[in-house]
């Protein structure tokens, strides 16, 4: 039994060994003196303050470059209403003025349809006055040769 006891314990320290090399050793934590302490965390603040003063400074500059571009979009906007204003303004003057056009353009409407109408007229006229030319020659030729034979007739008796 004792030997198998000195057995285990070997195999353990073997075991513990090889456990031993695997793991790092850990060395103490040494302090920094008091100095350097002091200078890193002036070091730290100092760059902290430097790194928040920009990013402070990038977010102002953000926020006037909005106020910026706000009261030129306002600006905009007000010339917008100006041009606004003054088209509506026109097109008021515009719909008086065509109002008091309308009574013209109805006359002006009124006297198209009747030149229509004596267009027409004009036509009917015309193809009237072709017709009773031609007739007035087809008379006319009848008298004429009516006449013409009448004469020769009493050259002949």
């Amino acid at each position: 039994m004792a030997a198998a006891a000195e057995g285990v314990l070997a195999t353990r320290r073997d075991e513990s060994a090889r456990d031993d090399a695997a793991v790092e050793t850990a060395e103490e934590a040494k302090e920094p003196a008091e100095a350097d302490i002091t200078e890193l965390c002036r070091d730290m603040f100092s760059k902290m303050a430097t790194y928040l003063t920009g990013e402070l400074t990038a977010t102002s500059e953000d926020y006037k470059l909005l106020e910026n571009m706000n009261k030129l979009t306002s600006l905009k906007y007000l010339e917008m209403k100006d041009i606004a204003i003054n088209i509506s303004r026109n097109l008021k003057d515009l719909n008086q003025k065509y109002a008091g056009l309308q009574p013209y353009l109805d006359q002006i409407n009124v006297i198209e349809e009747q030149v229509a109408a004596l267009e027409q007229a004009a036509y009917k006229l015309d193809a009237y006055s072709k017709k009773l030319g031609n007739c007035f020659y087809f008379c006319f030729d009848i008298i004429k040769s009516a006449s013409c034979q009448h004469v020769l007739s009493k050259r002949n008796s």
